[in-house]
Formats: structure tokens, sequence, C-alpha cells
């Protein structure tokens, strides 16, 4: 069994440079995760078959980055029950706003956590996918403690005088 507790996924290469700042904020955080390029349109047996071994692998959360129709993070739910963080990828002229509504818009039973598009959003997955993974793990929740604490003092050792 693998020690990776995050699956990230994307479904072009073209989303690399994106998602790895999910990867960067779980690395961070001391995460182990792994990486893999799956389209829910191109590859849909492989991508099917990765999400069903998703948890006999001791993957705890999964992270899908999809631009255009995005289509990764249902399918992905679709075919596992660990949780699944969707995040809309800005690849298209609509700037994202169509992969927005389309990971937002899931059916019933087929539930997407979904972040806001581009960067922010795979860094506030990877925060996500930490919450979540804080409910079982102190050490995670500690760190997310601190992590805050130094998101406020930030904020609050501005002095605009």
């Amino acid at each position: 069994m693998a020690n990776e507790k995050v699956a990230i996924m994307m479904g072009s290469k073209s989303d690399l440079p994106i998602m790895e700042e999910a990867a960067k904020q779980l690395k961070e955080f001391g995460v182990l995760y792994e990486m893999k390029v799956l389209s829910a349109h191109r590859t849909p047996k492989e991508t099917a078959t990765y999400a069903e071994s998703l948890e006999q692998k001791g993957i705890k959360v999964v992270i899908c980055g999809a631009g255009a129709s995005a289509a990764l993070a249902g399918v992905v739910s679709a075919h596992t029950n660990i949780p699944v963080i969707g995040v809309p990828i800005d690849s298209t002229a609509l700037n994202g706003m169509d992969a927005l509504l389309s990971t937002v818009q899931m059916p019933p039973g087929v539930p997407v956590a979904t972040v806001s598009v581009g960067k922010a959003g795979a860094i506030n997955a990877a925060l996500l996918a930490l919450r979540i993974l804080s409910l079982e793990d102190k050490a995670f929740k500690q760190k997310l403690d601190k992590f805050k604490e130094e998101q406020k003092k930030k904020i609050l050792d501005i002095n605009l005088s």
C-alpha cells in the first residue's frame, strides 16, 4: 500500500502549472500525494479504473483540475466514495467560467466540492484536503492552526500609516 494521502488529477498536461500550486501547498504541510494526467473523455476507462483503485491505495482525498467541460471531478466522484475536490481551470476563451459551471453542477448522488477558478482554487483545494485529513490526524490540525495564525499575523502586521 502506498503512503500517499492525496491524489492530484488533471485532464491535460497543460493543467500542470495550475495543479502544481496544490502540490506545493501539500508539500509545505508534509502531505504525501501522487499526480496523474487522465482525461474523462480521452481515457475514460483508465480514469474509472484509477478512481476505483484510490481507496485501496490509501488515498483519502482527490483533487481534480480540468478546464472547458471539466468532467473529470464528476467522473472520479462517480467511481469512488473518497471526497473529491474540483478545481476549474481557466484554459478557454471563457476564462474558466465554463469549467466552474461544469464542476459545480453535479447531479444528486455525485458530490464534488468546488473551489475557485485557477491557481487560487488549486491552493484552496489543497487546504480543503488538509482540513479533511485533519479530522483524523491531529498533526495536520496543528499545522493548519499554525498556518491560520501566520495568515492572520501577515494582515495584522500591515501598517499603512
